[in-house]
């Protein structure tokens, strides 16, 4: 892991041709490529593996409402990251379909 990858929020994912480090964006250093200006949104609660749809029911009303999104899986649950440009259109999306955003 990266020295600089810091913050509440860490995520490392290595295949042989890359390193991907999701972090907050204080953390990362000028010389390293980013794309910045993402909210996390969490899903709350602890997910069984056998839950089926949960990330496909969030995903549809935002592609609905053309926004972008990331995805990162835990053991536990699921995070969705989008712009922040985008966040209050993301809540505003998530909401009209029935989940609870707080």
């Amino acid at each position: 892991m990266p020295s600089w990858a810091a913050g509440p929020f860490v995520c490392l994912t290595r295949t042989e041709s890359e390193l991907s480090v999701v972090c907050g964006e204080f953390a990362v250093p000028a010389a390293i490529q980013s794309t910045g200006g993402f909210r996390a949104l969490r899903v709350e609660g602890v997910l069984e593996f056998s839950a089926v749809g949960v990330l496909a029911s969030l995903a549809q009303p935002l592609s609905a409402a053309g926004i972008s999104l990331f995805a990162i899986s835990t053991y536990d649950t699921d995070y969705i990251l989008v712009q922040g440009a985008d966040l209050g259109k993301a809540i505003g999306a998530l909401t009209a379909d029935g989940h609870l955003v707080g």
